[in-house]
């Protein structure tokens, strides 16, 4: 909500500011000492409970306990209304169908549809599907098997080989091709230009065409998500507050970033902090901004964009106190991955962070907006930074007004919403306070399988090769010993090569995590110059790429003469979305594919983003590390993670010359210098002025604007689906689960990765079979992602993960045992043999289970099966807060007790009742068909939660207020 809830209770609060026309809640006056003690995260809840208090969906009492956060905290639920909601593409997709499919529901209901409205200010933004088609390895190839129907979106032009110069593509007034001569001479002679296209040359500052592979990727993306498209434009038509951010312009968490935030809310001349959720896990990094703001799932959002708040226990708030400043050789990617160690180390899930400290104004708003961005990494629900002097420097920087900066930092003064404010009378008290210096840390990376094992750089090659003696496991690959010194030939373009254990295949530097961060990625752009100034080159067959998060990243490489460099070492612009990170890589080729099989190598995948799940960039890819980009570069020039980078070179000069990492890592002053440089105003106003412009097959797109969408019966993207088919006006009585089958036998730490269907779709799977039954090639199945659209495709693809381990099976496989008949099926198999003969479901787990990133369709996937319950030993909260939206319920092994202590085996049936009087945290009593009677807690939180199980979920208590 915006302006004041009519009847709030606080209105003799309004004051105006400064004598001006604009009005806001001076809420310091409503706590006084109590006020100057609360975290600034907590007096930003607070603002918006005075705000929102209509005495119904917000009531006076929420608004006293959030005051009363000291001794309230973790006791109580309060309800938070956002001031606004972040959609993307991928996750965005399935909560506008439902929003969609809604319409429908409350017509049906007898309602009257057109009331269906998001009821706060609701962005979309498009470009999150990227998949790669073509690359400077692929440049030849068709495009990925994953790819759609590229019959519609136009014949495509010849790709040619990418040339070993750098032309200036044919310009008249250019004097030659950028040969590396050429790009040694001139490297001081940077371009002004800001759009993506056209380009300069940075040598010869003459235009020349965005890079073929940008191009070929955005025409196929185009062609292939046309029907999504059209879907996304008819929202924009029929829904009030609904704008979608066109294709091409940027990542979601990004372009909030650099274009939605606001810090401070105007309307109807009433100021009110900005606040955001969304659809994206990486909302947290606006917090950076000091805008509150995290990631939700579709169904939370859809109620908030239908004016319910979002409920949450009212957190602990731990103070992180950042002292020092970081090492020379220390990137922000270091800091990040050290203070998220620490954080984890610490235990913060389900609480708010909120820095302080002498060490906090060491941080440009960039590195704090990349801390902020890797909160689901350790758990914490959001890591906040409030507004200071950096924050408003950064603001005047990215394009706010004097005037409007002024309005900005009066507001946040009056409301002590300023850190290090001078007004303010004391300190705030937090929960916990730990302190981090940060002269402490040190260069790293994290994997091989998990984002939380965190490596030293100098401990890379010993750890690599514990590794391959150790287990497997989290970590380990249980090579023989006299396995482990092994080396495959390969033959490619025409150059003979070795790949052994260690050797890098995939090289990315993509949209996640660094990209908003221009120090790290000028600091990879100076490596890869000083690098080809050196002589050094990586090799052809590393499947390289850079998928920037918006134009401005391209803008500054193309602008500090960085970018052509980058290209040389075959990092080469890709397009603008997630790619590598969600698996959406082009094929390795068949060299080293068949190199990797005959030596059973542990290869490797170098990344500089936040996610490295085992299996998540390719089958062949066992090992996956997260750096920061200058250490992907670097590593894919060595071609290797088995390195010690102080002893051992990345390699020679032409005069045979060792070259060291250290003689090409480029120094702080040197990156800063040229951040300065180039990450300027002008970088941001070109960012919006793209976005407001749009581009010419966004706006000749052609869409329907009827108050109901026409559903396509034949459409394989976008389909009606099933959530409201047995609405009722009225919720029935809660039924008992009776004889209940285990679908899956799981155990600790199941992802929602696991779950939720994610990357190219199998050729083998449940969907495949779908939609090759509806006419569909391989060449046309596009990407899980892509068709989220598609409840029966995303069902088919829950827990189809190759990695998933099901206790039933004994090894990692995404099947199960349908326990009538006997038969080992795909889990969507099993799960229709059960729907059919009437039988419910109920899912076995450990500790942590839905870990990872936020994902409906986690929870979707799940009931859509058949699924009535999860019995685990612990749940990732935001995990089972879409159970519960969904109509699942989750139950909770009562302390100290698990499957295996209980002695089942997940072959027996269960079945429970839920008491007419159901209450937060109640002890269930199950029943299994061996005559085993235990105790299990109904983890409902809140009496909301619990109306919201009743009703069946979320979306059906929304659709039954509308009719």
């Amino acid at each position: 909500m915006d302006a004041p809830s009519a009847g709030c209770a606080f209105e003799y609060l309004i004051e105006t500011l400064n004598d001006s026309s604009q009005k806001f809640f001076n809420i310091p006056k409503l706590g006084g000492t109590k006020y100057d003690a609360l975290p600034y995260s907590i007096r930003v809840l607070l603002e918006a409970a005075v705000r929102n208090c209509d005495g119904f969906l917000m009531k006076k009492q929420d608004v006293m306990n959030i005051l009363d956060w000291k001794t309230k905290q973790n006791n109580v639920e309060v309800p938070f209304f956002p001031a606004r909601v972040l959609l993307q593409d991928f996750t965005g997709i399935p909560a506008m169908v439902d929003f969609a499919a809604m319409r429908e529901a409350v017509k049906t209901l007898g309602g009257d549809p057109k009331k269906v409205h998001p009821a706060c200010p609701t962005d979309l933004t498009v470009d999150h599907s990227l998949q790669i088609d073509f690359n400077k390895c692929a440049i030849q190839n068709a495009p990925n098997p994953g790819g759609g129907d590229l019959q519609k979106a136009g014949k495509l032009s010849p790709l040619k080989v990418q040339p070993k110069k750098l032309p200036c593509r044919g310009q008249t007034t250019c004097r030659g091709p950028c040969d590396s001569g050429e790009l040694g001479r001139n490297s001081g002679k940077f371009s002004s230009q800001i759009e993506n296209t056209p380009i300069l040359c940075p040598f010869h500052l003459q235009p020349v065409p965005e890079p073929e592979t940008v191009l070929k990727n955005q025409e196929v993306e185009f062609g292939r998500n046309r029907e999504r498209l059209q879907f996304f434009k008819w929202n924009s038509r029929v829904f009030r507050n609904v704008a979608v951010i066109p294709p091409e312009t940027g990542m979601a968490h990004q372009v909030n970033l650099e274009y939605l935030s606001r810090v401070v809310f105007k309307e109807k001349d009433f100021l009110f902090p900005d606040t955001v959720v969304g659809t994206d896990s990486h909302i947290t990094m606006v917090n950076g901004l000091g805008i509150l703001g995290w990631g939700v799932g579709g169904i939370e959002t859809e109620a908030v964009m239908l004016g319910l708040p979002v409920s949450l226990t009212l957190p602990e708030v731990v103070g992180c106190e950042l002292t020092g400043s970081s090492n020379p050789f220390v990137t922000s990617i270091d800091v990040v991955l050290g203070i998220t160690k620490h954080l984890r180390q610490v235990g913060v899930a389900g609480k708010f962070v909120e820095f302080f400290g002498s060490g906090v104004s060491q941080l440009s708003v960039v590195d704090r907006t990349t801390i902020a961005n890797m909160c689901p990494e350790y758990g914490a629900i959001l890591s906040f930074f409030p507004v200071d002097n950096v924050t408003l420097k950064h603001l005047e920087h990215t394009g706010f007004d004097k005037a409007k900066l002024e309005s900005i930092e009066t507001y946040l003064k009056a409301v002590k919403l300023f850190q290090n404010d001078q007004n303010s009378s004391r300190e705030p008290e937090y929960s916990q306070v730990i302190q981090i210096n940060l002269n402490s840390i040190i260069a790293s990376v994290s994997g091989p399988k998990r984002p939380q094992d965190r490596v030293a750089v100098t401990d890379m090659k010993s750890d690599f090769q514990a590794c391959l003696n150790e287990k497997v496991g989290f970590k380990g690959f249980q090579i023989a010993a006299e396995k482990q010194n092994d080396t495959v030939s390969i033959r490619y373009e025409g150059s003979e090569y070795k790949l052994s254990h260690g050797s890098v295949v995939i090289a990315a530097v993509i949209s996640c995590t660094n990209n908003c961060n221009p120090s790290v990625m000028l600091a990879a752009g100076l490596l890869a110059k000083k690098a080809v100034e050196a002589g050094l080159h990586v090799k052809p067959y590393i499947r390289t790429s850079l998928s920037p998060g918006s134009g401005m990243v391209t803008h500054y490489l193309s602008s500090s003469g960085v970018l052509p460099y980058l290209s040389k070492l075959g990092f080469e612009i890709v397009g603008y979305g997630c790619s590598t990170c969600v698996g959406n890589t082009a094929p390795l080729s068949e060299a080293v594919l068949n190199a990797v099989k005959q030596g059973d190598l542990v290869t490797c995948g170098v990344l500089s983003g936040n996610k490295s799940f085992e299996g998540r960039l390719c089958d062949c890819v066992r090992a996956s590390y997260l750096a920061s980009p200058p250490l992907v570069v670097a590593y894919a020039i060595a071609g290797t993670v088995d390195i010690d980078f102080h002893t051992e070179p990345l390699g020679t000069d032409p005069s045979g010359k060792s070259i060291y990492l250290h003689n090409i890592w480029p120094s702080q002053e040197e990156v800063h210098q040229v951040e300065e440089e180039h990450v300027i105003f002008s970088m941001f106003k070109a960012l919006k002025e793209k976005v407001e412009k749009g581009n010419k097959r966004w706006d000749s797109l052609e869409a329907p604007d009827s108050v109901l969408f026409p559903w396509d019966l034949k459409s394989t993207y976008i389909r009606c689906p099933s959530f409201f088919d047995k609405l009722t006006k009225e919720p029935v009585a809660l039924q008992p689960v009776e004889n209940a089958h285990v679908l899956l036998h799981l155990g600790d730490s199941v992802m929602t990765d696991h779950i939720s269907p994610a990357g190219s779709i199998a050729r083998s799977s449940a969907a495949a079979k779908y939609l090759t039954n509806r006419g569909l090639t391989p060449r046309e199945f596009n990407s899980y992602g892509a068709r989220r659209g598609n409840d029966a495709v995303m069902t088919r693809g829950t827990f189809a993960n190759i990695k998933l381990f099901n206790k039933f099976i004994g090894k990692p496989a995404p099947k199960t045992i349908h326990f009538p008949s006997g038969q080992t099926l795909d889990v969507f198999e099993a799960a229709e043999l059960y729907q059919k003969e009437g039988i419910p479901l109920i899912i076995l787990a450990g500790k942590k289970y839905g870990s990872g990133n936020s994902r409906d369709w986690a929870a979707k996937g799940p009931y859509l099966l058949g699924v009535k319950a999860v019995l685990a030993e612990s749940y990732e909260k935001i995990h089972k807060d879409h159970l519960i939206g969904i109509g699942i319920a989750p139950l909770q092994f009562l302390p100290g007790e698990n499957a295996d202590s209980l002695g089942l085996s997940g072959r027996e049936t269960f079945s429970f009742t839920f008491p007419e009087e159901l209450s937060p945290g109640i002890t269930l009593s199950i029943k299994t068909s061996t005559g085993k009677v235990f105790g299990a807690i109904a983890s409902f939180e809140n009496d909301v939660e619990i109306t919201l199980y009743k009703h069946g979920g979320l979306l059906n208590f929304v659709a039954r207020k509308f009719s």
